[in-house]
């Protein structure tokens, strides 16, 4: 979270785009057409918000020339410059593209990859996606403020809070994600592989980065945080495994195996980049946020899982849910607690009470509850809210069953307390970094390096695409996450 989560897809991006109905399935666009341009501009910094930003310096220019290179295969331009595409300062795995010429991947999907090919690959598939026009309008979907109404519509019986709050993913648009069709992948697939090879890339490359992401997907839910708490990029890109063996049998059906695969540049290309959460948006290690530059900090109570956002940190497990942000505070707590709850409900009107007041770890502190009904039954919903300084304060929203209050975020209420400047200090970045393998390297010795507490060697394994029966061998160049 910054003074400011992980995904959409292109098919989401409708949701923010006014745009008029789009052709038919197998109607495929031929240019990018000055509406097309318009919208994609208006909704371009949107979604720069929604993902925290551009990722700047050489990683940025190097996915731009890939991506322009591949985009143009798609016959909407034949001018690379008609194509903004964007590395995305993330730390989920997606990409996705939006008429108007615009292409984004972000920063820990590029980090999956192995070769210059396999992020033509996905590239290209999101471009196929809009060159296919897969996205349809969905102007029944509201962003923004609408998207923060959505929120207290379920609060108020409109829709199912628990179900929203429920997939981890804060305030944003990703509450709207909306997936393909199994048809518009495997055409998306096709026309990838299409423009790989016009591109005189590795048509199999499709198929290799289809595989890690299915692993990196069977780890996610193994280590059971990120999958549980942040959308993948295969909550909109459904059946990767079958997937991969046509999109195999597609690549070896074009005959073409000249294709580069470009593994060197690529690696040295991406080598130093940030990889997980930034720590300008604040780092989630474990059960405890930290954010060096709020000088914040909280725990998740055991058994809750958290992920980090652009405009919340959400924390959900069995016994409820919760989001974490802040806000312009000018000194009245019930002020500011009713606040919240407008912002989430303009339409409403939500009696809410005097805030209780009390201390935190030294940090002034209130909190107020209201009954609310949704589909899934009644519910209590409480904001507990902590003055920081005097003009800004950050609150927890709390949704439980109903009469329980705080509930199991006791100790998440509780736990919010200040960084010092040498804690702050010390929060750093997890990096890509690449390394030769020595001769007396093994799988354990190199994953050993890597920067986590659990599961070095699975984790090591997915980021370089070697299988559980495979081994390293010396001179080869392999990724670690290191700190630093």
């Amino acid at each position: 979270m910054s003074k400011r989560i992980f995904g959409i897809t292109a098919a989401a991006v409708v949701a923010l785009m006014p745009m008029q109905p789009l052709l038919a399935q197998s109607t495929a666009a031929s240019s990018i057409s000055a509406q097309d341009k318009a919208q994609g501009a208006e909704a371009h910094p949107q979604l720069l918000r929604e993902y925290g930003g551009a990722y700047t310096g050489p990683q940025a220019a190097y996915v731009r020339r890939v991506g322009q290179r591949i985009a143009v295969q798609s016959g909407l331009s034949n001018a690379q410059s008609d194509f903004t595409v964007t590395l995305l300062n993330s730390p989920v795995d997606n990409a996705f593209a939006i008429p108007g010429g615009y292409v984004y991947v972000t920063r820990n999907l590029v980090a999956l990859m192995n070769d210059e090919a396999e992020l033509a690959s996905v590239m290209g598939h999101e471009v196929g996606h809009v060159a296919a026009r897969h996205s349809k309008a969905r102007n029944d979907r509201a962003t923004g403020a609408g998207l923060l109404a959505g929120i207290i519509g379920a609060v108020a019986g409109n829709s199912t809070l628990g179900t929203l709050i429920g997939k981890g993913v804060g305030l944003g648009a990703q509450l709207y994600t909306l997936g393909y069709s199994r048809g518009q992948e495997t055409q998306a697939d096709s026309l990838g592989v299409q423009y790989l090879v016009k591109a005189n890339y590795d048509p199999l490359a499709s198929s290799t980065i289809l595989a890690s992401l299915a692993a990196q997907n069977s780890l996610d839910a193994k280590i059971g945080g990120k999958s549980s708490g942040t959308p993948t990029i295969f909550s909109t890109h459904p059946d990767p495994l079958g997937r991969v063996a046509k999109t195999t049998q597609e690549a070896k059906a074009t005959g073409y195996t000249k294709g580069a695969r470009n593994r060197d540049a690529f690696l040295a290309a991406i080598d130093g980049m940030i990889y997980g959460d930034d720590p300008s948006q604040g780092i989630v290690d474990g059960q405890t946020f930290r954010h060096p530059g709020l000088r914040l900090a909280f725990t998740a109570p055991t058994g809750f899982t958290m992920s980090n956002g652009t405009d919340a940190v959400t924390i959900a497990g069995q016994g409820g849910q919760a989001t974490f942000s802040g806000g312009a505070f000018a000194g009245d707590f019930d002020t500011y607690i009713r606040s919240v709850f407008k912002a989430l409900s303009p339409n409403s009107n939500l009696e809410v009470g005097a805030a209780r007041r009390f201390q935190v770890n030294g940090i002034d502190a209130a909190s107020a509850t209201v009954g609310a009904t949704t589909q899934s039954g009644p519910v209590d919903v409480t904001v507990v809210a902590y003055a920081t300084d005097a003009k800004t304060a950050y609150h927890f929203m709390l949704v439980t069953a109903q009469g329980s209050g705080v509930g199991p975020f006791q100790s998440l209420v509780g736990s919010l307390r200040r960084l010092s400047a040498t804690e702050a200090a010390a929060v750093k970045a997890r990096r890509i970094k690449v390394v030769t393998v020595g001769r007396a390297d093994t799988v354990a010795t190199l994953a050993a390096r890597m920067a986590y507490p659990t599961m070095q060697v699975e984790r090591f394994r997915v980021l370089n695409a070697i299988p559980a029966d495979a081994t390293v061998r010396a001179g080869q160049k392999v990724k670690l996450v290191v700190i630093g």
